[in-house]
């Protein structure tokens, strides 16, 4: 890395790291992270996020009481379930790979089309997806009314008993707010310890902002733009998934997909949205080539031509991104 190079990417964390204008963040935020932007109406407070991830593990929150969030974001498994695509109630397959919830409180829309602009909107969908919880919103409330305990959960965390949809999303949205990663070896090694990420990451990091030009679109302390681009995953498929098209109706968001974030990718394979990519070797070598050409594929996929070592030391980057993995105990369900 070149010493000019190193003084503007600090100097662009260190301006990006002040971009922070909600409430007060009560929790650590892990070295590399800023604290996540919060909504006025939804402060991030100790009740909530018990309430939250309660509600989080809850299977009862779907029809046939064998779904919860963390049934496709289960911690263990990166916050993802490991699949190409996602199983609902039933045995129903999904059409794309579960996200991962790590660090999603910074992307500024949520699922892979974008059809979320917040965490709390998130939080809504899949209870009443057909394919994945099944309920409807007036059907998982009624069933969560049904559950004595949870009054006094909602109660703290709300200041009464009253259980509607948006307070469940609220508590879910702040739940995963504080499932943050970072502390990765890049982030120690941007902090000063030049020994933190070996000399093959160190190269990597050179290309990612180089002759790769990964950083066009995974940028920030997140690796991520939030913005989305058709790269040509699944177009050549009989009916491919338009992607962003199918929310905004823009041409020009044909087969685009949101970017997701590079960290702690070690735990989310398989990768791409439609679970196309098994390893990080096999994704370094579809940027290689520049893609799926489709009409709609974004103009800076290009051809790479990277060498078998580039490649090597692009995968050694990625992998000095694997932070502290965030795990949490399954909470006590109320009766």
């Amino acid at each position: 890395m070149t010493r000019l190079l190193a003084v503007v990417l600090l100097a662009a964390t260190a301006a990006y790291a002040g971009d922070f204008d909600g409430p007060e963040y009560p929790y650590k935020v892990p070295l590399g992270l800023k604290a996540p932007d919060v909504p006025s109406d939804n402060p991030v407070t100790d009740a909530k996020v018990a309430l939250g991830k309660t509600l989080y593990f809850d299977k009862r929150l779907s029809r046939d009481g064998t779904i919860s969030c963390a049934t496709c974001h289960a911690p263990e498994k990166g916050w993802t379930d490991q699949a190409p695509v996602s199983t609902g109630i039933k045995g129903q397959k999904g059409g794309v790979s579960a996200p991962t919830v790590l660090n999603s409180a910074y992307m500024e829309f949520q699922f892979w089309d974008g059809r979320a602009p917040s965490l709390e909107e998130q939080a809504k969908g899949p209870i009443q997806n057909p394919i994945e919880m099944g309920f409807t919103h007036e059907e998982a409330v009624a069933r969560l009314k049904t559950i004595r305990g949870y009054a006094a959960y909602f109660k703290r965390a709300f200041g009464d008993e009253a259980i509607d949809i948006d307070r469940v999303a609220k508590a879910i949205a702040t739940f995963e707010r504080t499932v943050l990663t970072g502390n990765s070896p890049y982030d120690k090694w941007q902090a000063g310890n030049k020994k933190a990420m070996s000399a093959s990451a160190a190269r990597g990091f050179n290309l990612f902002h180089g002759k790769a030009n990964c950083a066009i679109c995974h940028d920030g302390f997140n690796f991520s733009n939030s913005d989305f681009h058709n790269i040509g995953v699944g177009m050549l498929a009989k009916e491919p998934n338009l992607g962003r098209f199918a929310q905004t109706k823009d041409p020009k968001h044909t087969g685009a997909f949101k970017t997701p974030t590079l960290r702690n990718l070690r735990y989310t394979a398989p990768y791409m949205h439609d679970g196309s990519e098994p390893n990080l070797d096999t994704v370094v070598e579809y940027y290689n080539k520049g893609g799926t050409p489709n009409p709609h594929l974004d103009g800076r996929m290009k051809p790479l031509g990277l060498t078998a070592q580039e490649k090597k030391d692009l995968v050694a980057f990625m992998d000095a991104l694997n932070g502290d993995p965030v795990a949490v105990k399954f909470p006590k369900m109320p009766e």
